[in-house]
């Protein structure tokens, strides 16, 4: 057994080895050591400014890969390292454990009051993940769709100080339409196919066609020409970026110019009518196939240039039109070729969502013939959802082809504490030991970001070490670094999150749908797994640390601080909203009204404690929208995406909700006009004794409220309102006094309980 498992481990260290070489030896060459020092250097003095010159940074690509080490003598701090990111990733480290501070999601100017080098540090670290991947197709749509260049500015510089290797770049629409046109199609064939700028995601992908669009040239070509800086950054700092390819999806007039070709009809997705559904896809082992893969793949190198790693996804949520296993084959080995004919170095880099999202028709035996139609080492899989539903298990590591151990964690950029902080500290580990494992890296894979920070903190972390984390101490750790002191109540605040939201181990799908910010519906669901009392208490627990808090530290503690109430009133709202449910089906129309009253002030408080942190604002969305625009028909195209994207997502609310927000602005126009609709037409069926008519209270809570948000001009606040700590001490202790016993409430007029501060 012991002979068996080593010959496996060397035969996965030589996979490993060949597909690395692959990708960084034979791709163009690594930049300069002095271009990737500067990039480090730059970086620095946009973290600390004048402190800059206390650093030396060198690159040595004859060192261990990715790896760094830090040496300080009395006046300098001497980081040397293999490339640009490991060199940023040692950077980070310094910050951290000798300078106290940290970064989150983008490098701002870090506030050093009392800047001194600790002497005589020699430290060394080896990266454990040959890859660390980030970014997901969706949150190109969800986070990222309106962001300048001093926006990427800023989280390039964190992706590197994360030791981030791996990322990819989708932005292609000026591509295809210059390919499209060659092809014979019009002007107005093309922009019927392409949606709008907050939904090209589901566009590249064959889920949709033409939605919130069209899209106009002049974003078109400033978004190409965004994509190409944001990719010439990358690399300069050592990252290796996958570049688009064709996955099969082509606009219906393509019928029209190739009237012999067999396309295929692409399915519903989520129930999308037409004209926004169902584009055409065309059998990749087609002769048309490869001609267009190359003619598109061409202009992408062209434009973005190439290392080899070329990313499609050609069933995402979208089931082949055979199940048989020569189909599968056929279409697997043609895709890879298709990129393998202009690139000989071409690694297909592939989400394995679809074996998750439909593993009825994906059945072990149907991957098996998918997966090994392609060469081995040649298809690099994202094990997408790794933290909850890990695919490698069940697909005997990908029958040989390497993946990525990926935590998703967040659908649709949605607001609400949870994370399974255990699952990724135990599953990154599992994955790299178990037999015949072919894990070559670690990665984070949101569907959207700024929310749960510390989970991303911990997975990223977690890639670059080879041992579990002590969670105690980690989240210790992770606290003195965010609030700038050790104080023992932050520490307790925090593993009570660690161990309430932060301890999901269970099966259920975590979309974000949490009552509060959904279509109101006599049939909602909590999602609750942990005691409502830890959120309280910890809640509390930073309401007592206040005035510790240093300065420049202040602006994190606000932003956890409107979190954690958040939170609170979030978890409350549904334990109202159960009581309301049960004061309705028992006729207590004297508990019903005070459920009514409880759950619109929630509301109320809701949009109160969100106006006072400029995270939790809806107005940014929507301005950041409308600085794309070059004249007036642009900016309504481009309000319209914003507002779309965060409530109806469709034309009529195919996917409701999905990627909502639980923000200042939404809330007070959004969340309690239907939750007062609700609740009006809840009590007429109560003491009408009539039955609920959901069918008719949808069709009004659209016509009412939702279709006519999405066209509205309401200039929203882009600056924060109020006092963060006062807002969420006041709502602390009104709502103290709403817990029965074990944490249930039981009704929404208890006698009051002390104020708990």
């Amino acid at each position: 057994m012991v002979m068996m498992e080593k010959a496996t481990l060397w035969k996965t260290i030589f996979l490993l080895i060949s597909l690395v070489a692959v990708a960084f030896s034979t791709a163009p060459p690594l930049p300069l050591n002095n271009q990737q020092e500067q990039m480090v250097n730059e970086l620095i003095n946009r973290t600390l400014g004048s402190h800059k010159s206390a650093f030396i940074v060198s690159i040595d690509s004859n060192m261990p890969f990715r790896s760094y080490a830090i040496e300080t003598t009395k006046a300098k701090v001497h980081i040397q390292a293999y490339d640009g990111i490991s060199a940023a990733k040692g950077f980070h480290y310094y910050l951290q454990h000798f300078l106290n501070k940290s970064v989150y999601w983008y490098n701002d100017r870090v506030e050093i009051n009392d800047f001194e080098i600790v002497p005589n540090i020699s430290i060394s670290s080896k990266c454990e993940s040959p890859f660390i991947y980030y970014q997901n197709v969706c949150a190109w749509g969800y986070s990222y769709v309106w962001w300048s260049w001093t926006t990427w500015i800023k989280h390039i510089d964190w992706m590197a100080m994360m030791g981030v290797s791996l990322t990819i770049a989708p932005i292609q629409e000026q591509l295809w339409h210059e390919t499209y046109l060659e092809l014979g199609l019009t002007e107005q064939e093309i922009n019927e196919h392409m949606s709008g700028p907050a939904f090209l995601p589901w566009l590249r992908m064959g889920n949709i066609r033409g939605w919130a669009g069209p899209m106009p040239s002049t974003l078109r070509k400033l978004q190409m020409i965004l994509q190409r800086k944001i990719i010439e950054r990358q690399r300069a700092f050592g990252m290796k970026v996958a570049v688009p390819s064709f996955s099969g999806y082509v606009p219906i007039a393509m019928k029209r110019i190739f009237p012999n070709v067999s396309f295929i009809v692409a399915d519903t997705w989520n129930r999308f009518p037409s004209p926004y559904c169902c584009s055409l896809f065309l059998n990749p082992f087609e002769p048309l196939f490869k001609s267009i893969s190359q003619v598109f793949l061409r202009k992408v190198i062209r434009s973005y240039g190439s290392d080899g790693l070329y990313f499609a996804d050609p069933f995402n949520e979208m089931q082949p039109q055979h199940s048989d296993a020569n189909y599968l084959h056929e279409t697997s080995k043609h895709i890879f070729y298709s990129m393998y004919s202009v690139d000989r170095r071409a690694i297909w880099l592939m989400q394995g969502w679809m074996f998750a999202s439909d593993s009825i028709f994906w059945t072990n035996d149907k991957i098996k013939t998918f997966l090994t139609a392609v060469p081995k080492g040649r298809l690099l899989i994202l094990d997408l959802q790794s933290e909850q539903f890990p695919q490698y298990e069940v697909t005997q590591s990908y029958y040989g082809q390497p993946f990525i151990w990926c935590m998703l964690h967040n659908f649709g950029g949605t607001l609400g504490m949870h994370g399974t902080a255990d699952g990724v500290n135990e599953g990154i580990r599992k994955a790299r030991t178990m037999v015949n494992s072919t894990m070559v890296g670690v990665g984070i894979t949101p569907e959207g970001i700024n929310q749960n920070y510390v989970i991303y903190a911990l997975a990223l972390e977690r890639a670059w070490q080879r041992d579990d984390f002590n969670l105690t101490i980690w989240f210790n750790t992770y606290c003195n670094l965010r609030y700038g002191i050790v104080d023992s109540k932050l520490h307790g605040a925090w593993q009570l999150l660690r161990n309430s939201v932060y301890s999901y181990r269970g099966l259920e799908k975590i979309h974000g749908k949490y009552m509060i910010a959904r279509r109101p519906s006599i049939r909602l669901k909590a999602t609750i797994w942990y005691n409502i009392s830890d959120i309280y208490n910890a809640g509390s627990r930073m309401l007592e640390t206040n005035s510790s808090i240093p300065t420049n530290y202040y602006y994190e503690y606000r932003h956890d601080l409107v979190d954690v109430t958040r939170q609170f009133l979030q978890v409350l709202f549904e334990q109202m909203y159960m009581g309301l449910m049960k004061a309705y089906k028992t006729k207590n129309s004297l508990q019903f009204e005070c459920f009514v009253i409880t759950m619109q002030d929630i509301l109320s408080d809701m949009e109160k404690i969100l106006a006072t942190h400029q995270n939790f604002l809806l107005g940014p969305w929507i301005e950041e929208a409308k600085k794309w625009s070059t004249n007036s028909n642009e900016k309504e195209l481009y309000e319209f995406n914003a507002r779309n994207q965060i409530t109806l997502w469709g034309p009529t609310g195919e996917i409701v909700d999905y990627a909502t927000k639980q923000w200042s602005g939404i809330v007070q126009d959004f969340f309690q006009p239907r939750w007062k609709l609700f609740l009006d037409n809840l009590r007429i069926s109560l003491y009408e004794n009539l039955p609920f008519n959901s069918t008719t209270f949808s069709y009004n809570v659209f016509q009412l409220i939702e279709y006519p948000f999405n066209y509205q001009k309401k200039i929203y606040p882009i600056d924060e309102c109020g006092d963060t700590f006062r807002t969420s001490k006041e709502i602390f202790n009104k709502w103290f006094g709403y817990f029965g016993e074990e944490n249930i409430v039981i009704s929404p007029c208890p006698p009051r309980k002390q104020d708990c501060t």
